[in-house]
């Protein structure tokens, strides 16, 4: 696969091998979602496969393009072998977690920058590139998560969106400052890379959705409108004070 020209001056090989290296460390963390998830071997190898390819395959999608990972029988060999790696040594995988979310963000890092350069070649605009930069790194897990009916992790927080976006930002700038060296690209990649082992470590996130809201519920006073429980207002009548004589009679007599 050729090298687009916002990564001119890197190897065409090395390229290749960095690419082949973060399909097969997705793949890893596809197969393991497929066993703790209690898949069969095919079910997980799939998983693989998916999370290893789909970011790629959704970028070229949206290009226009077909598929670079259909065109190369070697992406496909990876991932579907990291599936069968995974499902023979899961318990040994299982405890070097560390590394492998260090690899993980490692193939984030290389595939949002690559991603964001191979839009940039087909001539996308600035927010495309970025924003198809981030699929690249991200769509396998998403379409994963979803596989596996749960909501995806991109969006429950965690940095792991927000680093590739960063990243293919910082390739896209450079770019269309000028700027044509490898340079940008691997200082994208490193700022997506410490970011997303930063997020890990310190357990950095954007809060919840729920937790931000800048109104407050309104106190329940007689005469005045409040808010139900669906978040509609209402306006609270005061209580029927002839009904309640009426009572006090009757008690009376």
């Amino acid at each position: 696969m050729a090298s687009p020209p916002v990564l001119r001056g890197f190897d065409p090989t090395l390229l290749l091998v960095l690419n082949l290296v973060g399909t097969f460390v997705f793949g890893l963390s596809g197969g393991m979602t497929g066993v703790r998830a209690r898949l069969d071997l095919f079910g997980a190898v799939v998983l693989a496969v998916v999370v290893g390819l789909a970011g790629g395959i959704i970028r070229d999608l949206l290009i226009g393009t077909p598929p670079a990972t259909f065109r190369d029988w070697r992406y496909l060999a990876v991932a579907g072998g990291a599936g069968l790696v995974t499902t023979l040594a899961h318990p040994t995988i299982d405890r070097l977690e560390r590394p492998i979310q260090a690899l993980d963000a490692a193939g984030l890092a290389l595939f949002c920058v690559t991603g964001a350069a191979t839009a940039l070649a087909h001539r996308l605009g600035v927010a495309e590139a970025v924003i198809l930069g981030a699929i690249t790194g991200i769509g396998g897990g998403m379409v994963r998560d979803i596989l596996v009916r749960e909501i995806p992790t991109v969006l429950r927080g965690g940095l792991y969106a927000i680093p590739a976006l960063v990243g293919a930002g910082i390739v896209v700038a450079a770019y269309h400052a000028g700027a044509r060296t490898v340079t940008f690209p691997m200082i994208g990649a490193a700022v997506c890379f410490f970011m997303r082992m930063a997020g890990l470590r310190y357990g950095i996130g954007l809060p919840a959705a729920a937790d931000v809201a800048v109104t407050t519920r309104l106190r329940v006073r007689r005469g005045h409108p409040v808010d139900d429980d669906a978040g509609h207002t209402q306006r609270q009548e005061p209580p029927d004070v002839s009904a309640g004589r009426a009572v006090d009679r009757d008690l009376a007599e």
